[in-house]
C-alpha cells in the first residue's frame, strides 16, 4: 500500500488538513485509529470494505465518515485507489449544513451532502486522470464550487486549540470558565461543529499524542503516566478500544494510519 499526501490550496486550507491518495496494488487489510478529522472518501478504482463483526461490509463509492472513539479495519481489494479528504476540525460546516455530531461513528454515502449527478460527474473526471496531482486538482475544483460557509466558529476554534495545547489533558469545566458561555450550550455547540463531545475529542488528542510521541526508551507505565493515566487498567482499556490492540501488541506490530 502506498499513501501519497497533498496539501490543500490557500482557498481550502482553512477547512481541509490534507488529501491522501491510497493505492493498493495487492489486496490488503489496514487498521485506522480514531482521529479528529471528518473524512470525505472518493474511490477512483477497486473496492473498499469495512469489517463488521466477522463479515465485510462494502463501502459506498463515495462516502463521508464521522469521528469515532474506536479503531476500524478496512479491506482494500487489489488495484484499489482511494482519495481521502481529511477535514480540519469544523471543516464540514464549509460544505454542509448537517450537524457534525450526526456523523459520529457513521460512514454514509456522500450523496447525503452533494447531488448524486454531481458526484457521478466527479467520479468520471477522477477516473480519467492517471496522475495524482491532476486528481487533487479535480477534487479541489469540486470542493471550491461546493463551499457554502467560510465563517469559522471562533469560540470553538479557541476551545480546540486549548485542548490541543494541553495534549488532551484538560478539564472541560475548567475550560468553559475561560469562555463566555455556560457548560451545556458549549457542549451542544462543540458537538455540532466538531462531531463529538469536548471530553471525547480531548481523549482522541490525548491518545494520538501518546502514540505519536512515545519514546522507545520509556516503559509503557512511564508512557501512560506522561499521558495522565494513573490507573494502568484504565489506560489499557482505553488504549485497546482506541487501537483494537493492547499497548504491547500495538507498539510491536501495528501498521496504522
Amino acid at each position: 500500500m502506498n499513501i501519497h499526501r497533498f496539501s490543500p490550496s490557500a482557498t481550502l486550507k482553512p477547512f481541509i488538513r490534507e488529501y491522501l491518495i491510497i493505492e493498493a496494488d495487492e489486496a490488503i487489510k489496514t487498521n485506522t485509529i480514531p482521529d479528529t478529522s471528518i473524512v470525505l472518501s472518493f474511490r477512483i478504482s477497486g473496492e473498499v470494505s469495512r469489517a463488521n463483526g466477522t463479515e465485510k461490509c462494502a463501502l459506498p463509492l463515495n462516502a463521508v465518515a464521522g469521528l469515532r472513539n474506536s479503531s476500524r479495519e478496512f479491506y482494500y481489494a487489489q488495484q484499489t485507489i482511494n482519495l481521502l479528504v481529511l477535514l480540519n476540525e469544523g471543516g464540514i460546516k464549509a460544505f454542509s449544513k448537517m450537524p457534525a455530531h450526526e456523523l459520529f461513528c457513521e460512514s454514509i454515502s456522500t450523496d447525503n451532502l452533494f447531488a448524486a449527478a454531481e458526484l457521478s460527474l466527479l467520479s468520471e473526471q477522477l477516473a480519467e486522470k492517471e496522475d495524482n496531482n491532476a486528481r487533487v486538482k479535480v477534487i479541489e475544483a469540486f470542493l471550491i464550487r461546493k463551499l457554502i460557509d467560510n465563517t469559522p466558529d471562533m469560540l470553538i476554534h479557541y476551545a480546540v486549540n486549548s485542548i490541543k495545547q494541553q495534549n488532551g489533558l484538560v478539564n472541560v469545566k475548567d475550560l468553559v470558565k475561560s469562555l463566555p458561555i455556560s457548560l451545556d450550550p458549549f457542549e451542544k455547540r462543540f458537538r455540532a461543529v466538531i462531531g463529538t463531545t469536548p471530553k471525547r475529542y480531548a481523549g482522541i488528542i490525548r491518545l494520538r499524542n501518546l502514540i505519536s510521541n512515545r519514546s522507545a526508551h520509556n516503559s509503557l507505565t512511564e508512557t501512560s503516566l506522561e499521558a495522565g493515566y494513573f490507573d494502568q487498567a484504565h489506560f489499557i482499556k482505553d488504549f485497546r478500544l482506541f487501537t483494537g490492540q493492547s499497548p504491547k501488541d500495538f507498539f510491536r506490530l501495528s501498521r496504522y494510519w
